[in-house]
């Protein structure tokens, strides 16, 4: 067994743990609201979530192809870059877990690539793709509104359609749809976040087989492997996080957990049919905060989303300097 393909194996370990802490991190994405409203028990929460995302994972592989392709040249590409890139969005997702925010694990992971590959390229900033460079800074600006205002609108048809119902009929039609709601929300995640973990573990391979210039094709066992971490980190549950998506931010009714779910889980859906590797983290949070501005904006608790905006803003300039720091701690070990 040759040293590279030790390396291989080691990436493949360290990806898939990083897909389960991704499951677990971002459970709140799916279940916050529905957990949040009391339709569903925190148990039958996840376990739904998990088997959602599960399916979604076996979508479609457009936002892999642009994360594992068009973001940093694989012909610059190294097993120890691509694990410097794992460990600097875990090390993130694990602080901003601790903390309770809801960061993202998508652009965790995006900024440790670019980080790592820097460093282990001399920081060369040719070595970076505009292409999906751009499909970044796209869904990282535009997702956030699109959930934003998609929630309010939907919050806004909603209102006008059941202007003559009482609580009663409202609540109890609504934790019926939120159920679908829910489901959707879980698929759409899973659909876009499993294919992160897909990207790298199928640009390890490409560079062990050393053919940077293949068709970037992910294999089907990678597909099942990342479908089956996620869907289990979603199942162990991230707690703190589903209490501060769910609680903190705006007191949601079923409806408005409908109308955020379902305006989130569709742009999430459209972002990764187009291959925009989004966080749907950003989404979901936005589209909360549109249900609460809806109602009024001091509905919303603007501190507690203005730490949470902090941490999108963050996230992918600490994470690039997380996989700087890997990459050189591990250029000296290696």
């Amino acid at each position: 067994m040759d040293g590279g393909f030790i390396l291989l194996l080691v990436v493949i370990i360290i990806a898939t743990i990083f897909d389960f802490i991704n499951g677990f991190h971002d459970s709140a994405n799916a279940i916050a609201t529905v957990v949040a409203t009391r339709v569903l028990s925190p148990f039958v929460a996840v376990s739904m979530a998990a088997v959602f995302n599960f399916i979604g994972a076996f979508t479609g592989t457009s936002v892999a192809k642009t994360v594992g392709q068009d973001i940093v040249d694989p012909s610059n590409s190294s097993q120890l870059i691509v694990i410097g890139a794992l460990l600097g969005a875990i090390t993130w997702n694990l602080i901003t877990w601790y903390w309770g925010l809801p960061s993202s694990s998508s652009h965790a992971l995006i900024g440790g690539l670019i980080g790592a590959s820097l460093a282990g390229n001399g920081f060369n900033l040719a070595i970076l793709k505009g292409e999906g460079i751009g499909k970044v800074v796209a869904g990282l600006i535009f997702s956030p509104i699109a959930g934003f205002i998609g929630a309010y609108l939907i919050m806004t048809l909603l209102n006008w359609l059941l202007v003559r119902s009482t609580p009663h009929f409202v609540n109890k039609w609504f934790k019926r749809l939120q159920l679908l709601s829910s489901a959707f929300m879980a698929f759409s995640h899973g659909g876009n976040d499993a294919q992160k973990t897909m990207a790298i573990i199928t640009l390890a391979i490409i560079t062990y087989e050393k053919h940077p210039t293949a068709v970037f094709q992910v294999p089907v066992w990678v597909i099942v492997l990342a479908a089956v971490a996620m869907g289990s980190g979603t199942l162990a549950g991230g707690w703190r996080i589903i209490k501060t998506m769910g609680a903190r931010i705006v007191k949601l009714q079923p409806v408005h957990g409908f109308a955020a779910e379902t305006s989130a889980a569709t742009v999430i859906e459209v972002a990764s049919r187009l291959g925009f590797p989004l966080s749907t983290t950003h989404v979901i949070g936005s589209a909360i905060m549109g249900v609460g501005a809806n109602r009024r904006l001091t509905a919303v608790n603007w501190n507690t989303a203005g730490n949470i905006v902090k941490a999108w803003i963050i996230t992918i300039p600490a994470c690039i300097f997380f996989g700087i720091i890997f990459e050189l701690i591990i250029d000296v070990v290696f």
